[in-house]
Order: C-alpha cells, then structure tokens, then sequence
C-alpha cells in the first residue's frame, strides 16, 4: 500500500459495476476543474447478483484489476478504496445490512474486500457515496445542506446536512425510495420505487402497451418488449409518444410532490437528480419534479428551492466514493 497513491472508487449496482482509479488531487480539487481529468483508469462488469455474493466480490477484485492496468498503476500502488453499494449499510463496520439488487443481507464488505486487496476499505450506499461527490465537486457544490435523489433500476437517496453526511441513529437515512408514496395502493405499489424507479416506469409500460394502449416504443424495440430501457423511454419521451409522456410525467409528478415534503420537512434549498433514467430524460424530467417540489414546498420562501440534475453523471459515485475513502483516511 502506498499512502501517497491513488484511490479505488466503486459504484457497486444491482446490473453494473463501474470501478474508477481517482488521482489523489481530487482531495484539492474544485468543481471548475475538469473530472474526468481526476480519473486515471476506469472499468465497468455486470454485476451477476443472481451468481452470489463471493462471485460479485471476485468480479470487484477482477474489475479493480483491470482499471489499475488501465491507470498504468500496480494494486500494490493504492491508497485505499471506497465503494458505494445498494441498500443500508452499517458504515462503521462496512457491513451491506441489506441489498435488495444485490440479494445480500449482513455482508461484511469492507473486511472481505480489504482482505484480498491488502489496502484500507470504506464502504457506504451508493447514493450517499455520489450525493458526497456532487457536494464536493459537482451540482451540490456550495450547498451546506442537500437531498440527492438517484432513479434508476430503483430510487436511492442521501442526504448532507450542515456539509457532512447525515446517516442517522442507525446509518440509514436518506432511504426516499422506500417511503410510501402511495400508502393505500396494493402490497409491492406503495413506495415510491414501486413507483418512479426506471424498473417500475418499464413494468407499467410493458402492462399499458400490452393491454392495447398505442406507443412508439413497441417500433423502438423491434416488438420485444423486455428490451425497454431508460434510453428507449427517452427516445419515446422526446418524440412526444403520448403513452411515455403520461407514464414519465405522473411519476415525475409523485416524485416532485415526496421532494417537495423532504424539502418542507428539513427546509432543504438544493435538490440533485441523479441516476440512469434522470440522464437519459434530462431536463424535461428535472424540471417537471422541480416545478411539483415547488408546488408543494412549504412555506413560500422555499417555493425558490434549486432543483437540478447531477453534473458528474456516472462519475459521481466513483468520485465521492474515492473522496470518501480519502477523507476518513485523513479524520
């Protein structure tokens, strides 16, 4: 281990993993800077969740491999590595509680990784991980306090208060997805992941489309329907496919009016979007939740709150994990 080296950063998902060698510099650089300079090598594998968790750990350790060869730095070169992972985390430990894409319960991370990587590792959500790399360097920059929200396979979210994350009693805040959103609905439609994740918008669609109702999308994907993604809902979407827009829009809408209450109920001021589905949809889809949080949020004065889409993109999870990882290296 070199202490001096750089750093791994790690946005574990529920489909992907994408691995990131960040140069130390990151820990003295400012968002005007270039990011993507700040990244030295880069890899991306499917994650497999259904092969089990020691696979998924042996594909991290293959995946970290392969972005040090890309850098040109040896493992033996590292700092340290921080990893954003799905679900609740005890981050005192780096135990994943609970990881639904994943399939894992109580899985000690931090030690497994550690173990056969020989370096310091930090393992918080994933959310949590970009919604700190946003703050740091990107869209949340300037803000004390700030709520990200990432739509993707699910709905994840984080929270930093008085410019430090805020975990909680037991480390878990931020947890938006799992609210209800809509509590009399049936079992398994309630929360707002049931609802506004890029995996419910595909569900509803496929239902929709079968059940008769007209969209471009059945043309998008050639008629098979199980390859409805978050840039084929876009596409749709920006056609001005009445179907998509109904579906896109509603949830935006739920999603605006849960950002809206969050933003009332902490007196929030800047609220990042972040995720595979808010990048494919862009503006259109931030400014529909932006002008519902508006809406709804309570009193006037936050009626002017910032709603915008992260800047970072895919890098902002590997970004904030590596600068997670460099900060409590240093605390």
């Amino acid at each position: 281990m070199d202490a001096s080296g750089p750093y791994v950063g790690i946005d574990l998902g529920g489909t992907n993993m994408q691995i990131g060698v960040v140069s130390p510099e990151a820990r003295d650089a400012s968002p005007e800077d270039e990011h993507h300079a700040l990244m030295l090598g880069r890899a991306k594998l499917k994650t497999k969740a259904e092969t089990g968790r020691d696979a998924v750990i042996d594909r991290l350790c293959k995946g970290i491999e392969e972005a040090c060869a890309d850098a040109g730095h040896m493992l033996s070169e590292l700092a340290g590595v921080g990893i954003g992972a799905p679900g609740a985390i005890d981050i005192e430990q780096g135990v994943v509680l609970e990881a639904v894409n994943l399939r894992w319960n109580d899985v000690r991370l931090a030690d497994l990784l550690s173990e056969r990587l020989g370096v310091p590792v930090v393992v918080d959500n994933d959310v949590n991980v970009a919604v700190y790399g946003e703050d740091k360097l990107g869209a949340g920059a300037g803000a004390s306090d700030l709520l990200g929200v990432w739509v993707g396979t699910g709905v994840g979210g984080g929270l930093m208060l008085n410019g430090k994350l805020f975990y909680g009693k037991h480390s878990t805040a931020g947890e938006i997805g799992h609210m209800h959103a809509v509590p009399t609905a049936l079992l398994g439609q309630r929360s707002l992941e049931h609802n506004c994740s890029r995996t419910a918008l595909t569900e509803r669609l496929r239902q929709l489309i079968r059940a008769n109702r007209p969209s471009i999308i059945s043309e998008l994907v050639e008629g098979n329907l199980d390859k409805i993604k978050s840039r084929v809902i876009a596409d749709a979407y920006n056609q001005g496919d009445e179907l998509t827009r109904e579906v896109v829009d509603e949830s935006a809408d739920l999603m605006g009016s849960m950002v809206g209450g969050i933003v009332t109920l902490l007196s929030l001021d800047r609220v990042v979007m972040g995720g595979g589905l808010t990048e494919a949809l862009g503006e259109a889809y931030v400014s529909r939740i932006r002008d519902r949080a508006r809406a709804v949020a309570f009193p006037d004065r936050l009626k002017g709150l910032s709603v915008v889409a992260t800047q970072l993109e895919d890098d902002a999870g590997l970004l904030g994990a590596a600068l997670l990882a460099m900060d409590r290296a240093e605390a």
